[in-house]
């Protein structure tokens, strides 16, 4: 198997992450018209690339205003960001959707557990209502195989939601509330809860719905009104199959097959693999037939243990519909 087999990558250990990156690369500098100009034009030899340190990484933005493949085909999904009416949206030709599939099931079970074991509930009005949603595609896909009959979409029901999650806590149904941030804050304004078998995930999205908050206001927000002990999130986006999960505290952990690396922000190919705070370039392997390697527009700060926060957007980056929040 090689790198670009979906059977390698999702079995790879954390140690084995850099050669199968390297080995990508050279297999998307080959096929990518797109990324090999960009390297080119970088003046960057792909025979000289021997560290992840040194793989150049494609800014997100060209998601918006070319097409990011790898050879020709006929996506069987097509990824848009929600954007705003006065943005270019991101698009994200899928080649194989069983690989998005397996990507966002096997870091979810590593982190929690078989999604058997939850009723699945997505809180995602607005994205739910658009189509070309990874978001929705996601959680759509988890409420089939948790094989509940409660697993399922809610809009604007918040009664109906609030009766369901009393009757699931009372019963000690383990549950997955999964929302965008400003459908979990519209719903906890209105309802308290006392949630301890409910794990509540926010995916970002302020979507300019309410004004900005901090990741902590939010969160402490969330925890009071809906007594959970902590509040989980999901860092994802339309360029990349693969999520990173923060389980308490705002760090996020990637599976195996990505990697966060930090930038410096006057110098955007000072990358650095250590702690400390910087722009964030990702490495999402499950992208084989697009780009592994993207440089988003998103600030963080690297931790000693490997984890990492989101701080929030470089000041002159476009605005975005799943905007994370400034902290």
């Amino acid at each position: 198997m090689t790198a670009v087999s979906p059977e390698y990558i999702f079995s790879l250990t954390e140690s084995g992450l850099e050669a199968a990156a390297l080995e990508l690369f050279q297999y998307q500098y080959r096929e990518n018209d797109l990324y090999r100009a960009y390297t080119d034009a970088l003046h960057i030899p792909p025979a000289s690339v021997k560290s992840i340190l040194e793989i150049p990484f494609l800014p997100i933005q060209f998601f918006k205003s070319h097409t990011v493949v790898c050879g020709r085909f006929e996506p069987e999904l097509v990824f848009e960001s929600s954007g705003t009416t006065q943005t270019v949206n991101s698009r994200h030709l899928v080649k194989h959707s069983s690989i998005y599939t397996q990507s966002f099931m096997t870091a979810f079970e590593q982190f929690y557990g078989p999604v058997s074991d939850y009723v699945v509930v997505g809180l995602l009005p607005s994205y739910l209502e658009r189509q070309h949603s990874s978001l929705v595609r996601m959680v759509q896909e988890m409420t089939i195989r948790s094989g509940h009959p409660e697993s399922g979409f809610y809009l604007y029901e918040h009664d109906k939601l609030f009766h369901q999650l009393q009757e699931l806590e009372a019963r000690g149904q383990k549950v997955l509330l999964i929302g965008v941030t400003f459908g979990l804050l519209d719903f906890a304004e209105q309802y308290t809860l006392s949630l301890k078998n409910t794990i509540v995930m926010e995916t970002g999205g302020m979507k300019g719905r309410r004004e900005e908050w901090t990741r902590e206001e939010v969160h402490a927000f969330l925890k009071e009104r809906l007594g959970a002990a902590c509040i989980h999130a999901e860092y994802g986006m339309t360029e990349l199959l693969s999520q990173a999960y923060s389980k308490c505290d705002g760090l996020f952990e990637t599976p195996p097959w990505m990697k966060v690396l930090l930038r410096d922000e006057n110098d955007p190919f000072q990358l650095t693999a250590g702690k400390g705070a910087g722009v964030m370039n990702v490495i999402d392997l499950a992208n084989i037939y697009s780009c592994a390697f993207i440089a988003t527009e998103d600030i963080g700060r690297m931790h000693a243990d490997g984890r990492f926060e989101v701080l929030g957007r470089l000041d002159n980056s476009a605005l975005r519909g799943c905007s994370l929040m400034v902290s």
